[in-house]
C-alpha cells in the first residue's frame, strides 16, 4: 500500500510536470520513440552555468579553506580560463581535456572552463596510479590534462599522449589556473557555439568487472540528468511548503563536498545541481569524520552526501554529540548499498535528520531512483521508486523481456539522461544499450507492489554453491549487523566440491575484537547455513576501494584467492 508520503509527493510532482508546470516535459526522439525531456532546461552546460551563476550572482558558492568565491566570481574565473583554453591552447570543440586533481575550487573552475571552451571534460580518477591514468588518457585520446602536482608526478616517466597543464590548489583561480591563460586569451575571447548534441563529459566506470571504460555523454544528457535531481529537490521543497515546514525564503542550502568530483555522485547531484539550487559548497580535500563534523558546525551545512560508510561514521563516532550538527537535516547516501542496519542507527543517533538513499550509475549520469525520509525508514532495503518525470525503469530477463512484478531480473533504465556509449568500444556499448534504449545496469533486483526497487546483487556477483544461489549483498548485510564490524566484503572462490563457495573479508571497529568463530555463531541465527562464508579473513586496515568508494572485490579476490 502506498504511504501518505508517496501520495503527497506524487501530487506535488503531478503539479510540477503539468503542461503549465515548471518541470513540464517535451518529447525527445531517440531509439524510435519519444523520451520525456524537461523543457525548461538549458540546452548545454555552458548555458546552464551562465544562467544560474548570473541569477545567484552575489551569493557565496564555494568555500575551499581560505578561498571563498561567489557564483559571479566563479563564472568570471571560468570565463577567463575558457578564453585561455581557446586562444592560448587552441582547444577545439570536442577535444578531450582531462582533469586529474583532488577536489578544490580550482577543480570546479577548470571543469567549467573546459566545457565553456567547447571541450569534453574527461574526469580522471584521482586515486589512480600513473599507469592507470595513462591508460585512461590514451583510451579516450586526451589532448591535454589539467593536473595538480600529485597526479602529474604519478605520470612522470610514463608514456602518454597528453600535454600536462598544471593546476594549483589553496589559492584563487587567477593563480591556480594561471597556466591556462599563460599563452593568451581572456574573458573577451570568443567561445564556440554549442548544441545539446555536442560531446560534454567522459567518466570512467569503476572497473569492478575488469578494465575501466570511458562512458561519454552529450550536453543534453548531463543537463537533463542534473534537472532530474533538481526535480526531486523541488518536489520535496514543494511538499515541505505545503506542510508549512519549508526553510525561510532567504536561507541558503549548504552542502558538504566530501565525495570525489570525478565520480558521478560528486559531479551531477552534488556539484551541478547546486548551480540551480543556489547551494553553497563546502569542500573537503579528503574524508575525515572529525573534520566533517567541524565543518558542518562551522558552516551550518544543511545537506550531507557520501558513500554509506561516511554518514554511519558520523552517527557512531563517540564525539558526535560534542558538535552542533542540527543544521544538517539530510544525510544522503549513494555509490553503494547502505546496510539496512545503518539506517536505524543513523536515525537514532541524529534524530533531527533523515537518512535518504539514491540509486544511479555513471552510465545514467547518476539518475535512477530515490527513497526519501519516512519511506526510507519504512523500506530501508529499497533504493526507492524511479525518479519522475524522466526515468523509465524495467526489470528484464536474459532475453531482454520484462519479468512479472516481484520477480527477480536485471535492472534496466531508459531516459534522456543516459550516456551515449563507451568510448571506442562499440562491442561493450551494444551489450549495454538495447535497441529500444534501455541501459542494462548489471544489477539484479525486483520491484514490489508499490513500485519500489530492491537491488539484490550484481548480476555477475552471485555465488552458485552446489546449485544454490547466494547473493553477496545479503551476506554482507548480515555481517554488518554484527555490532563489532566496521567493513565487510563477501565474494566467491573456486571449490572442488561445490564449484564455488562464499568467503568474507572484514575489518573490526576500533577497540573491538571479532573472531571468525564469533561471526559464524552470529550469522547462524540470521542466514541459512549454506550462505555462511566458509572462511573469514580479518583485515586491520580499511578495505581497498575503487574510485567510486565501492569495495574493490576484484583486488580482494586476487589477494585471497592466491
Amino acid at each position: 500500500m502506498l504511504t501518505q508520503l508517496d501520495r503527497d509527493l506524487a501530487r506535488v510532482m503531478d503539479g510540477l510536470t503539468a503542461p503549465d508546470g515548471m518541470l513540464a516535459t517535451a518529447p525527445h526522439q531517440a531509439f524510435g520513440r519519444d523520451l520525456p525531456m524537461i523543457a525548461a532546461a538549458p540546452p548545454t552546460l555552458a548555458a546552464y552555468f551562465a544562467q544560474f551563476c548570473t541569477f545567484h550572482g552575489a551569493k557565496e558558492f564555494i568555500v575551499d579553506g581560505d578561498v571563498r568565491l561567489t557564483f559571479a566570481q566563479t563564472l568570471e574565473a571560468a570565463r577567463m580560463a575558457a578564453g585561455g583554453l581557446v586562444a592560448g591552447h587552441g582547444v577545439q570543440k570536442g577535444d578531450r581535456i582531462g582533469i586529474a586533481a583532488r577536489n578544490s575550487a580550482n577543480w570546479i573552475v577548470a571543469y567549467m572552463a573546459v566545457l565553456m571552451a567547447g571541450g569534453c571534460a574527461v574526469l580522471i580518477n584521482g586515486w589512480w596510479q600513473g599507469e592507470e591514468m595513462a591508460h585512461g588518457i590514451d583510451m579516450v585520446g586526451c589532448r591535454m590534462i589539467i593536473a595538480d602536482r600529485q597526479r602529474a608526478e604519478r605520470l612522470t616517466g610514463i608514456t602518454h599522449g597528453a600535454e600536462i597543464i598544471p593546476l594549483l590548489h589553496d589559492c584563487h583561480p587567477a593563480e591556480g589556473l594561471a597556466a591556462l591563460t599563460a599563452k593568451g586569451g581572456d574573458a573577451a575571447t570568443p567561445l564556440p557555439e554549442l548544441g545539446a548534441d555536442d560531446l560534454a563529459t567522459i567518466l570512467f566506470t569503476s572497473g569492478s568487472t575488469g578494465v575501466s571504460k570511458g562512458a561519454y555523454s552529450n550536453h543534453r544528457g548531463v543537463v537533463q540528468g542534473t534537472y532530474s535531481y533538481l526535480a526531486q529537490s523541488v518536489m520535496v521543497l514543494g511538499l515541505m511548503t505545503a506542510r508549512g515546514e519549508a526553510p525561510p525564503a532567504d536561507s541558503q542550502p549548504i552542502a558538504l563536498v566530501n565525495v570525489p568530483l570525478f565520480h558521478v555522485t560528486g559531479e551531477v547531484p552534488l556539484l551541478l545541481q547546486s548551480y540551480a539550487l543556489g547551494r553553497k559548497l563546502v569542500l573537503m580535500p579528503k574524508w575525515d569524520v572529525v573534520t566533517a563534523m567541524q565543518l558542518i558546525e562551522r558552516e551550518k551545512v544543511t545537506y550531507f552526501v557520501g558513500v554509506p560508510l561516511m554518514s554511519y561514521e558520523i552517527a557512531t563516532h563517540p564525539d558526535h554529540g560534542k558538535y552542533d550538527l542540527s543544521s544538517c537535516v539530510t544525510f544522503a547516501a549513494g555509490g553503494a548499498p547502505r546496510p539496512v542496519e545503518h539506517v536505524d542507527r543513523i536515525r537514532k543517533a541524529l534524530p533531527h535528520a533523515f537518512p535518504i538513499l539514491g540509486y544511479g550509475l555513471t552510465e545514467t549520469n547518476g539518475v535512477g531512483c530515490g527513497n526519501f525520509n519516512e519511506n526510507y525508514l519504512a523500506k530501508p532495503g529499497s533504493t526507492g521508486t524511479p525518479s519522475r518525470p524522466l526515468v523509465d525503469l524495467a526489470i528484464l530477463d536474459d532475453a531482454g523481456q520484462p519479468v512479472p512484478q516481484g520477480q527477480l531480473g536485471e535492472v534496466a533504465i531508459r531516459s534522456v539522461a543516459n550516456f551515449i556509449g563507451y568510448w571506442d568500444n562499440p562491442e561493450a556499448t551494444a551489450a549495454a544499450i538495447m535497441p529500444d534504449g534501455y541501459f542494462r545496469t548489471g544489477d539484479l533486483g525486483y520491484r514490489d507492489a508499490e513500485g519500489y526497487l530492491f537491488i539484490v546483487d550484481r548480476k555477475k556477483d552471485i555465488i552458485i554453491r552446489g546449485g544454490e544461489n547466494i547473493a553477496c549483498i545479503e551476506v554482507e548485510n548480515a555481517i554488518y549487523a554484527h555490532p563489532g564490524v566496521a567493513e565487510a566484503s563477501v565474494f566467491g572462490l573456486p571449490d572442488e566440491l561445490y564449484g564455488e563457495v562464499p568467503v568474507a573479508v572484514y575489518l573490526a571497529k576500533e577497540g573491538c575484537t571479532v573472531t571468525a568463530d564469533d561471526l559464524r555463531a552470529f550469522l547462524a541465527s540470521h542466514i541459512a547455513a549454506f550462505k555462511i562464508p566458509v572462511r573469514f579473513w580479518e583485515e586491520h586496515e580499511a578495505l581497498p576501494r575503487l574510485g567510486t568508494e565501492k569495495v574493490d572485490k576484484r583486488t580482494l579476490k586476487q589477494r585471497y584467492g592466491a
